[in-house]
C-alpha cells in the first residue's frame, strides 16, 4: 500500500487562477502518475461552478485526474463551516483505491475557539472575540481488508503568515505598523497550534476506541519536525515524559530520509519540510520506505519573480510505502 500527500496549491481555473488549467495538468498529472498511490491526500483544491446557479464541484480536480487510475478512486472531501457544500478555495480531498467506510470533518469540534481581544486593533476592540480555525481537518476511515481499517487524517494547518488585525493593513501584504504585524503573526501561531491540538485530540479519540489503530496523518502542517505544531501532534515520550504513553505517540516518516534530501519546499534559499506523513506505532510496523519527489522543485520566491505564470506546485509530493501482507 502506498499513501501520498500533495499540496496542489490552489488548483483552479481562470479567472481565479492566473495559469491555464491545461498548463497545470501537463505538469501535475505526471507527478500523480509517478506517485502510484493507493491513498492520496490533497490540499488546496478549489471548486468551480458549471454556471452561476449550480453547486460548487471539484471540476478542476476531475479534469486533472482524467486518464489516471485516480479517476476511479473513492473520494472524501471537506465542506464549509455551515455545512452548505464545498468551499470556494482550499478544500481537502482524500482519494482511495480501497473502500471508504466513513468520512467527516471537524472544525473547532474538540477545541473551542479561544477568546482574544486584539491589543493593536483600530478602532480599539471593546471585547474579546473568538479566534476560529481557518480550515477543517478531514477524517476518513478506509477498509484495507476483511479485518484491518486505516484512519486517515488530512490536515492543512495555518501558514506562518500574520493574520488580519482590524485597521492595521495598508494592502493585502503591507502592514501599517510593526506592532500590528506582530500581533497578526501571534494570532496565526494561535490558529496553527489550536488546529494541531484539535488534531491531537482526534487522534487520542481513535486510540481510546482502538489502542492498536492504524493511523496516518497526512498533509501540509506548515511546521517542521520539532516545531510547536508538530510536537503537539506527535506527543512524543520525550515531551510527555511518560513511557506508558509511548504507544499513543506518532512518528514522522521523513526521519528515515537523509537530511540533505528531506525537504518539500524551497523558500528564499531554505529547504523546508512542512509536508508530512505521520503514523501510529502500529502502522509503523508495516512501513518500508518513503519518497519525496522534490527533484523538480524551484525556489518559490525566485519562481514568482522570474517566471511568467508558473504552472507547477511549489510543494513536492510525499509517498510512503507499507507492506501489509
Amino acid at each position: 500500500m502506498r499513501i501520498a500527500t500533495f499540496n496542489l496549491e490552489s488548483l483552479d481555473v481562470p479567472p481565479k487562477a492566473a495559469v491555464l488549467l491545461e498548463d497545470r495538468i501537463a505538469i501535475l498529472r505526471p507527478q500523480l502518475v509517478r506517485m502510484a498511490a493507493d491513498v492520496v491526500c490533497f490540499q488546496e483544491i478549489n471548486t468551480q461552478r458549471e454556471n452561476a446557479g449550480s453547486e460548487r464541484r471539484l471540476l478542476a480536480l476531475e479534469l486533472l485526474l482524467q486518464e489516471t487510475p485516480y479517476a476511479e478512486f473513492e473520494r472524501s472531501v471537506t465542506g464549509i463551516a455551515d455545512g452548505r457544500g464545498m468551499a470556494d478555495v482550499h478544500n481537502l480531498v482524500v482519494l482511495s483505491r480501497f473502500p471508504i467506510l466513513d468520512s467527516g470533518e471537524f472544525w473547532n469540534k474538540f477545541v473551542d475557539a479561544p477568546l482574544y481581544r486584539c491589543a493593536t486593533a483600530i478602532p480599539v476592540e471593546d471585547e474579546a472575540r473568538p479566534i476560529g480555525w481557518d480550515r477543517p481537518i478531514l477524517k476518513t476511515l478506509i477498509q484495507l481488508d476483511d479485518v484491518r481499517m486505516l484512519h486517515v487524517l488530512n490536515a492543512h494547518l495555518r501558514a506562518p503568515l500574520a493574520a488580519p488585525v482590524a485597521g492595521q493593513k495598508d494592502a493585502p501584504f503591507v502592514w501599517s505598523s510593526t506592532q500590528g504585524w506582530a500581533e497578526g503573526y501571534f494570532l496565526a501561531a494561535i490558529k496553527r497550534a489550536g488546529q494541531a491540538l484539535e488534531l491531537r485530540l482526534a487522534i487520542d479519540q481513535i486510540f481510546d476506541s482502538d489502542p492498536d489503530a492504524l493511523i496516518a496523518v497526512c498533509g501540509d502542517l506548515n511546521a517542521e519536525d520539532h516545531e510547536t505544531a508538530l510536537r503537539i501532534v506527535l506527543a512524543s515520550e520525550e515531551d510527555t515524559g511518560s513511557g506508558r504513553l509511548a504507544t499513543r505517540s506518532l512518528v514522522p516518516l521523513e526521519r528515515s530520509i537523509a537530511k540533505d534530501r528531506r525537504f518539500t519546499t524551497l523558500h528564499h534559499g531554505r529547504a523546508l519540510m512542512p509536508d508530512h506523513i505521520i503514523v501510529s506505532r502500529s502502522l509503523l510496523g508495516f512501513f518500508r520506505h518513503i519518497e519525496i519527489h522534490n527533484e523538480p522543485l524551484t525556489d518559490e520566491l525566485v519562481a514568482y519573480a522570474k517566471t511568467d505564470r508558473p504552472p507547477d506546485s511549489f510543494h513536492a509530493p510525499v509517498v510512503a510505502e507499507f507492506a501489509l501482507n
